[in-house]
């Protein structure tokens, strides 16, 4: 790989995110709404639930509030960089192949796509811990923010993946809504997750690493370096097989 033409076609991805106004002015506008109804739907009333990289049989107790807010933190950086990562692999195709012929590889654009996508989750990432901070202080807030940034790298490449898999928009964001919805948006509360019957199924879901890392470096002391290692491999292996299809479907026809 040249890192001139990363760079190149960075720059390239990243004027085009940009050309967008409305979508990068709602990646700031989602959070914040998220937050208010947060606000207006929770109450500050202690609750227990069970952290499973912590224990199976230690429970935490924590304000409602409090958890949902880095629940839903959570939630809001999945959705956000699972969108722009289809976005980024689905769009301009014929684009990209005219790169191809001019002499850029695969891994290159899929590295210059991956580098805007690690930028937009550290920004997301960031203002998101900001706005936390508005309502409480986390026991850990570095490892929160963490959190939030494993949770966008994990969902940004399984981004990555589907935009590479699927042609048309609609499948795509199906398959986005689909997943996101049932895992970081539902399974992964710690409040299903004490009741669920059969907690195999959580465990195994892309969100499941990067929401411990967050929830227990918020409410306890506990190392969090083995959901950290986890949401490292979990992800790789996504933008690993992103890689591969993407270049499978870049490949130029002799």
């Amino acid at each position: 790989m040249r890192l001139s033409h990363i760079v190149a076609a960075w720059r390239m991805s990243v004027r085009e995110l940009l050309r967008s106004r409305i979508a990068v002015i709602l990646f700031f506008v989602i959070p914040t709404l998220f937050y208010a109804i947060i606000l207006l739907t929770t109450t500050h009333k202690e609750i227990f639930f069970k952290l499973a990289s912590v224990s199976e049989e230690m429970f935490i107790r924590v304000s409602q509030r409090q958890e949902a807010l880095v629940f839903m933190g959570l939630a809001a950086v999945g959705l956000l960089t699972s969108f722009l990562a289809l976005n980024l692999t689905q769009k301009h195709a014929p684009a990209n192949r005219r790169l191809i012929l001019c002499g850029y590889t695969t891994s290159e654009l899929l590295s210059s796509k991956f580098l805007t996508l690690v930028g937009l989750i550290v920004v997301i990432g960031v203002y998101i811990s900001l706005l936390l901070l508005l309502f409480f202080q986390p026991r850990r807030l570095p490892l929160v923010l963490l959190g939030f940034m494993l949770a966008g790298f994990v969902y940004g490449c399984y981004g990555l993946m589907v935009g590479a898999i699927f042609r048309r928009e609609l499948e795509g964001i199906l398959f986005i809504v689909l997943l996101a919805n049932i895992d970081i948006g539902w399974l992964q509360n710690p409040i299903y997750y004490a009741e669920a019957q059969n907690k195999f199924i959580i465990r195994h879901l892309p969100a499941y690493f990067p929401s411990q890392v967050s929830m227990a470096a918020a409410f306890s002391d506990h190392s969090v370096l083995a959901p950290l290692g986890g949401s490292l491999v979990y992800g790789s292996l996504l933008l690993l097989a992103a890689g591969l299809v993407f270049g499978w479907r870049m490949r130029i026809k002799k």
